[in-house]
């Protein structure tokens, strides 16, 4: 159990580890690739590692030293077993949908495999798509939802379309598996996209592996055929969202902290748009091209539509408390299928600490300036929500997080860095 301890000012520098989100992105490029790649700033964490151990599993040789990685890619042609081979890959959303298409590329017979969490997550969306695109898969206990059979033999290719609404990562899958089908892969949004930064983030890594994208804004996709990734080197940038546990401690104190290795000019991380919240409730932001300075201030509530930055839900609805004024947040129904349902666990342990929270079918009010009291709070099993119940208990004598560890699912350091600031 990990108690907060309280702090008047929040000051300091940190530097931000790697992008999650783009570490998963270049491992499945680079093991795709013809060729070497070396990937420095690996994050080192539970969802990155099973991502690499899936790849590891499908005869990719990779070699690690601590943050770089090299790995001989396999040209798309990986090489065939006997038996059903499983691959777990416990409550990791992503490695679980983006390898779910590059499984299909292989030859032979796997299930993939997950945590009970994960067998609650809808998966039929792409199952169907890749059916359509010639791919013998499906689901095997509960229909739409893991474990998954793949009888892999390469994918065919064609059309397939998708709904928009559940998930960026449906999307993200076919893409990166698309250069290497029979024909074309064309596939059609019905709907709006949610997460699209997440998309654009799928394309830019595909771009720096040399392989480009037909789009028609977000609505249809088409990668030709013929195109495959080559080997390359690639630093991947600092994590924006986990930068923001640390803006909003500034904001939530008043202090000043200063994070390194972020790019606000240049990512295509669309959580960096969370600085821009930040200024509206009343944050100074100094942004600089390797690094972010927040200086906090009184806040204010704010309406915020967050359905291209779901996973800044938790740091809103925590800043949210110490706001002036109602804070909503809207459009986002699709955090109801995430490590846990976010909606919901944000609302009751908020609640716990004496929020008033407005649970909503696609999001969350906050009444701010109310006063909070110390409790046992629960993440969950939801790294997001236990690093914005940290934010919470800067401000909150008596903050206790059960199950602290879950933050290595995506940032094993952050207790450490946080205690440090």
């Amino acid at each position: 159990m990990k108690e907060i301890e309280p702090r008047k000012s929040t000051n300091g520098a940190v530097s931000i580890p790697g992008s999650k989100s783009v570490t998963h992105r270049a491992l499945i490029a680079a093991s795709l690739a013809e060729g070497q790649s070396r990937i420095r700033n690996f994050l080192e964490c539970e969802d990155t590692f099973l991502t690499l151990n899936a790849l590891r599993e499908l005869g990719v040789k990779i070699s690690d030293k601590g943050e770089e990685i090299n790995i001989l890619g396999n040209g798309g042609g990986f090489a065939p077993f006997s038996g059903i081979k499983p691959i777990f890959l416990g409550n990791s959303g992503t490695s679980y949908r983006l390898l779910l298409s590059t499984v299909a590329l292989a030859k032979g017979h796997y299930l993939l495999t997950g945590s009970q969490r994960m067998r609650q997550r809808p998966i039929k969306g792409l199952v169907k798509a890749l059916n359509k695109l010639g791919v013998e898969v499906l689901c095997t206990a509960c229909e739409g939802f893991p474990p998954v059979y793949v009888k892999a033999k390469g994918m065919r290719g064609g059309m397939a379309d998708i709904d928009g609404a559940m998930s960026s990562k449906y999307l993200s899958s076919l893409l990166l598996a698309g250069p290497y089908a029979e024909m074309d892969v064309e596939i059609e949004v019905k709907g709006p996209q949610v997460s699209r930064p997440y998309v654009d983030l799928t394309l830019d890594v595909m771009s720096q592996f040399g392989v480009q994208v037909v789009c028609d804004g977000y609505s249809s996709f088409r990668i030709p055929t013929g195109q495959h990734y080559r080997g390359c080197e690639v630093l991947i940038e600092g994590d924006v969202s986990n930068a923001s546990y640390f803006w909003a401690a500034a904001a939530v104190t008043g202090g000043t902290v200063a994070t390194d290795n972020v790019h606000p000019f240049t990512t295509k991380q669309g959580d960096i748009a969370f600085l821009n919240i930040l200024e509206k409730m009343g944050c100074k932001i100094d942004r600089g091209a390797d690094r972010v300075i927040v200086h906090g201030g009184s806040l204010a509530g704010i309406d915020a539509d967050m359905n291209f930055m779901p996973d800044m839900v938790p740091t809103l609805a925590a800043l949210g408390l110490f706001a002036e004024g109602r804070t909503s947040i809207r459009n986002v129904p699709h955090l109801r299928y995430k490590e846990s349902d976010r909606l919901r666990s944000i609302a009751i342990e908020l609640g716990r600490l004496g929020g008033r929270i407005e649970e909503l079918p696609d999001g969350l009010i906050i009444n701010g300036g109310r006063p909070l009291t110390g409790a046992i709070v629960n993440p969950h099993e939801d790294h997001r929500i236990a690093m914005s119940l940290a934010v919470i208990g800067l401000m909150v004598p008596g903050v206790k997080i059960t199950n602290e560890d879950c933050v290595n699912k995506s940032f094993p350091d952050f207790w450490k860095l946080w205690d440090r600031i």
